[in-house]
């Protein structure tokens, strides 16, 4: 990972303990703790385990990197460390979206109703 990679990583996990502490939300807390694992060891995640597990209009997170493969046949939000541009196009399409954990957080700041994949 490029440092400036390894900058952004740093500033989510200290963002996701922030609010885990500001708003009482483990969920935050516990994405933190997936994204200190080691790179080998952080998920990644395909569209078809997401289109599998998931239900229209629902919030999923991914501590770590989605993945096209595979189709989406229903409307998500996703968070996720990062998306590959397959990833990103194929959530669009599906009238979902992609968020950063930031964005995120701003929606939903008590982490209510998210589940975390991976």
């Amino acid at each position: 990972m490029s440092e400036l990679g390894n900058l952004e990583l740093a500033k989510t996990i200290r963002l996701l303990k922030s609010k885990a502490n500001e708003h009482e939300a483990s969920i935050w807390e516990a994405l933190a703790k997936k994204l200190e694992r080691s790179r080998s060891r952080r998920c990644t995640v395909n569209l078809s385990r997401i289109n599998r597990y998931s239900e229209e209009g629902e919030t999923l997170t991914v501590p770590g990197k989605v993945l096209g493969a595979g189709k989406l046949n229903h409307k998500i939000s996703v968070a996720a460390f990062s998306f590959s541009e397959e990833a990103k196009r194929k959530i669009e399409a599906a009238g979902g979206e992609c968020l950063t954990f930031a964005a995120l957080i701003k929606k939903n700041p008590k982490g209510k109703d998210l589940r975390i994949v991976g």
